[in-house]
């Protein structure tokens, strides 16, 4: 049974949090996910929930606290931004090595310097190799239905990692949308009760979390950690499979619009594919053939997935809503091209970073990018590789 709704991308996943009623919830506030605990905090204080909620002095205690429940033997949640998840930035590591499923919504938000609230991907690109396994939410039931499908994803025996739930801080999290939520029940019983083999409560069989690990054992640790990563792509499409079956709503490791027959296409993430999407679908009833790939997980990357579907296109711009400061390219653009690689037919490929510090980008600035791409097709010259878009030119009016 669905209800239907409507809200926040913030009440969304606190909603889903109160669904799941996790052991305990760590929390800090930051623009833009204070509203996030903030909800939650209510359930607690109503009863509605029996989660023990750790108001605590810092970002970085909050992740510690989620560390400390989930080796326990305990789940765990927490909310944060930009900052706030800088400020875990050590913490992040630790969970992930120390393989605790630690399930964390954050809300994409630029990370300073200079100081700015709104939305891009710096913050969870910043953390890219963490060792957190990502998902990305293009609406608010995106987020929602991402946060359920998140604990049985990190806490599967073949996986045990942390998982991020990234929301575009403001579009969507501020933003009230039409929602289908699930019935309490359903969603309880599809994630489970959290039933981890080992934990430091568990006293027929000791173990330290997190200690000291020597030359001796370090690599074969890391080895672990990336195999778990490995295994999570096809925990993924189960667990999705599953949430289908539930919901009727159907997820994957990207979404491909309109992509069978595409000459051209983009590969971006997150809320600007819904404006993505509207210039295919004006562009597509002019008789061009142009498509979109909409990443959902980053990580694990979708190497070999999105190779073939890019396969048969003549060229492909990658955007990004990040700079790693590479001099010659987003961190999505890297991992894109790389993919692409060991393609026989390779798309010429290109790649924008817009987007920064909210920076709107339009459906004119799409079909833009989309001419440029029938340029490249037809010429074979790409041009500049690395580009931006949206911003005012040095010497202009700043």
């Amino acid at each position: 049974m669905t209800i239907r709704n409507r809200l926040s991308g913030n009440e969304a996943i606190a909603y889903a949090m109160k669904q799941i009623n996790p052991d305990v919830m760590g929390a800090f506030p930051i623009t833009p996910s204070t509203e996030i605990p903030q909800y939650f905090s209510t359930y607690v204080a109503n009863g509605e929930v029996d989660t023990e909620f750790v108001a605590v002095e810092s970002e970085h205690s909050a992740m510690t606290t989620c560390m400390a429940a989930q080796a326990a033997g305990g789940r765990a949640v927490t909310a944060t931004s930009s900052a706030g998840m800088a400020l875990m930035w050590e913490m992040l590591y630790v969970a992930a090595s120390s393989r605790l499923p630690v399930t964390m919504a954050l809300v994409n938000r630029a990370l300073t310097g200079p100081i700015n609230i709104n939305c891009d991907h710096s913050d969870s690109m910043g953390a890219r190799d963490s060792g957190w396994i990502q998902l990305y939410s293009e609406t608010n039931q995106e987020a929602y239905d991402n946060f359920i499908q998140a604990m049985p994803i990190g806490e599967s025996d073949e996986v045990r990692l942390p998982v991020m739930v990234c929301q575009d801080g403001f579009i969507t999290s501020h933003a009230v949308e039409n929602i289908e939520l699930l019935d309490d029940g359903d969603v309880k019983r599809f994630v489970g009760e959290y039933a981890p083999e080992n934990y430091l409560l568990k006293k027929e069989n000791p173990l330290a979390i997190g200690p000291y690990d020597i030359s001796n054992y370090y690599m074969e640790h890391k080895k672990q950690q990336a195999e778990a990563m490995k295994n999570a792509k096809a925990v993924i499409l189960s667990v999705a499979k599953q949430f289908e079956e539930l919901s009727g709503r159907s997820y994957g490791l990207f979404e491909a619009y309109e992509m069978e027959d595409a000459e051209v296409a983009l590969v971006l993430i997150g809320s600007s594919a819904g404006t993505a999407k509207e210039t295919v679908r004006r562009m597509r009833g002019e008789g061009k053939k142009v498509g979109l790939v909409k990443i959902r997980v980053f990580r694990p990357f979708p190497m070999e997935e999105l190779a073939e579907t890019l396969s048969k296109v003549s060229a492909v711009a990658v955007m990004d809503k990040a700079e790693s400061f590479s001099a010659c390219g987003g961190p999505l653009f890297a991992e894109v091209r790389s993919a692409l690689y060991d393609l026989e037919r390779r798309p010429k490929a290109i790649n924008y970073v817009y987007g920064l510090g909210g920076r709107d980008i339009c459906v004119e600035d799409f079909a833009m990018i989309y001419g440029q791409l029938f340029e490249i097709a037809k010429t074979g010259e790409t041009g500049p590789v690395y580009r931006h878009i949206g911003q005012r030119e040095l010497g202009g009016d700043r």
